[in-house]
């Protein structure tokens, strides 16, 4: 692996890494060493998080950003849908959910919702 600081190596694994969590795409074969690194490392991710590409694509696709979301209504206790998710993204969701519920405070979270309120922000 070259040096990630190098702007046109850490570029091109970028795009890659990008591309590689794209579930629909696949790697191309005249791409450079740094887009090859990224691309299987994006891969790893989104097979981390939604399963082996080769099992199928899910409906809904987890993404670090979901997870978080899981996360914060564990800590504020907040009951969730995981409707349309696969067995293997529920298993990763509770995982996150269940690290929240760890760090549930009740009186934290009523005092975010009631401040959530005064802002006119409704949670379900």
């Amino acid at each position: 692996m070259n040096n990630i600081f190098n702007p046109v190596y850490r570029q091109d694994y970028l795009k890659g890494y990008s591309q590689g969590q794209n579930p629909y795409l696949e790697i191309k074969d005249n791409q450079n060493e740094a887009y090859v690194y990224g691309f299987n490392q994006g891969r790893l991710d989104y097979e981390r998080m939604n399963g082996k590409v080769i099992h199928g694509i899910p409906k809904l696709i987890v993404t670090n950003k979901v997870l978080e979301d899981f996360l914060l209504a564990g800590m504020l206790g907040i009951s969730i849908n995981d409707d349309g998710y696969t067995a293997f993204q529920i298993d990763v969701i509770s995982k996150w959910y269940q690290s929240g519920i760890e760090k549930y405070n009740p009186s934290q979270s009523s005092y975010l919702l009631g401040l959530l309120e005064e802002n006119g922000i409704e949670i379900i």
